[in-house]
């Protein structure tokens, strides 16, 4: 689904001759194609599903976003411009993201199930939010969260 909306935009980018739109979704696709190319080895020859899609469409953010602060610091306001209209659009494709009260919730349920103590257990957590929220959840933030319900 996530594949088939990715490709209509991209046609209808070109024909609104949107090049930013283009650009950043064809930079989309190729990162995807790789990612399907990587997961061939393990027998997966239908390509990644979307919880992968949407994890490789976060860290593309987090890369922007680091681009962001490297540019700010570069005095090249300009290219944090570019790469922050690249994160509206790539965000664009992924679902709306947790406010805090559901992050607090879902962190809440995570520390139930899976029986974490401490923050030793941290990992635990992450890998039970991991599961569920992946694409809605932005996980640097959540480890903050995760450990204030944890008592470190």
């Amino acid at each position: 689904m996530l594949r088939t909306r990715l490709a209509d935009a991209l046609k209808d980018s070109m024909r609104a001759k949107e090049e930013r739109r283009v650009s950043t979704i064809r930079l989309i696709l190729a990162a995807l194609k790789s990612k399907d190319i990587d997961a061939r080895p393990s027998g997966n020859t239908q390509g990644i599903g979307e919880p992968e899609i949407l994890q490789m469409m976060n860290g593309m953010i987090k890369q922007r976003r680091e681009s962001i602060e490297m540019f700010e610091k570069g005095n090249r306001p300009e290219l944090a411009k570019q790469e922050a209209e690249e994160i509206e659009i790539i965000q664009s494709f992924m679902p709306k993201q947790m406010d805090e009260a559901e992050v607090i919730a879902a962190v809440k349920e995570a520390v139930a199930a899976s029986g974490a103590a401490s923050v030793k257990d941290m990992g635990k957590v992450m890998a039970v939010l991991k599961e569920k929220y992946t694409g809605v959840m932005d996980f640097s933030k959540v480890s903050g969260v995760v450990k204030q319900q944890l008592g470190a």
